[in-house]
């Protein structure tokens, strides 16, 4: 008698869960919102600029989601707070969070000031961790474990020209994503970071249709930049129930473009 094993393939259904996006308004945090909406997550999208949280919010009740547009300033502990409240409060317990805010100088390190310096890692690291923290401390305390999902670039681990400040940011970004996935392991918090390569939104758009910007482009092992989508398999894995074996890595999602 032959033993047939059934196999069933992975359907990301995130129906039942919560999960809150930092840094929604525009973006990669704008489709890391839709693409978990459309999973069946409600979804607490947060950001600065309030006007366009409210404009993606009745885009995925639109479709039959169901979201929270919430102001929030990563900086901030005070918001944090407030934000992590505000969304239990209207939504149910964060299962997932994506610590997606974010920002990035161009500058040549003999440039860089000391303000310059304080306000990249006070949004890249400090609010990164501290948004880490409060969704950690919700999980944690009622018992049911989560996932929080860092976003990185492949900046911790490779040299950006031009971007130094920027590439010591997402590198402590990678370390604080190990070293919360070993403390809160027996807490069934999963911790992940990806580690984007260049991926074209509103924020880039214009250098990459310049003619550096293209030479930059031709410089790639394949030649293209990415689109927002390369990454909604990433995200999906690290989300569900599929990825719970996954904890403590940095995937990088970038078409080889570090090699």
């Amino acid at each position: 008698m032959t033993e047939t094993t059934e196999v069933r393939l992975p359907d990301y259904d995130l129906g039942g869960k919560v999960a809150l996006v930092t840094g929604a308004t525009s973006g990669l945090g704008r489709r890391f919102a839709l693409v978990l909406a459309k999973a069946g997550a409600k979804i607490a999208i947060t950001g600065r600029r309030v006007e366009r949280l409210a404009a993606l919010k009745s885009e995925i009740e639109a479709t039959g989601g169901v979201a929270a547009a919430i102001a929030l300033d990563v900086t901030d502990p005070a918001s944090i707070a407030a934000c992590m409240a505000e969304a239990e409060h209207t939504l149910g317990p964060v299962d997932i969070l994506v610590n997606n805010a974010g920002m990035n100088v161009q500058a040549l390190p003999a440039e860089v000031t000391p303000e310059g310096f304080d306000t990249m890692f006070d949004t890249n690291v400090r609010g990164a961790f501290f948004m880490a923290q409060a969704a950690g401390r919700s999980m944690m305390a009622r018992g049911a474990g989560g996932r929080i999902i860092n976003i990185a670039s492949i900046g911790a681990h490779t040299v950006l020209p031009g971007l130094t400040i920027y590439c010591m940011t997402k590198a402590a970004v990678g370390m604080m994503t190990k070293s919360l996935a070993k403390e809160w392991a027996r807490k069934q918090i999963n911790v992940n970071a990806m580690c984007p390569g260049f991926i074209e939104t509103e924020l880039n758009s214009d250098w990459f249709g310049t003619e550096g910007g293209q030479k930059q482009i031709k410089s790639w092992p394949r030649r293209r930049l990415g689109v927002e989508e390369d990454l909604d398999g990433t995200l999906l894995l690290l989300a569900s129930d599929h990825g719970r074996f996954i904890t403590g890595s940095l995937f990088t999602v970038d078409d080889g473009q570090s090699l």
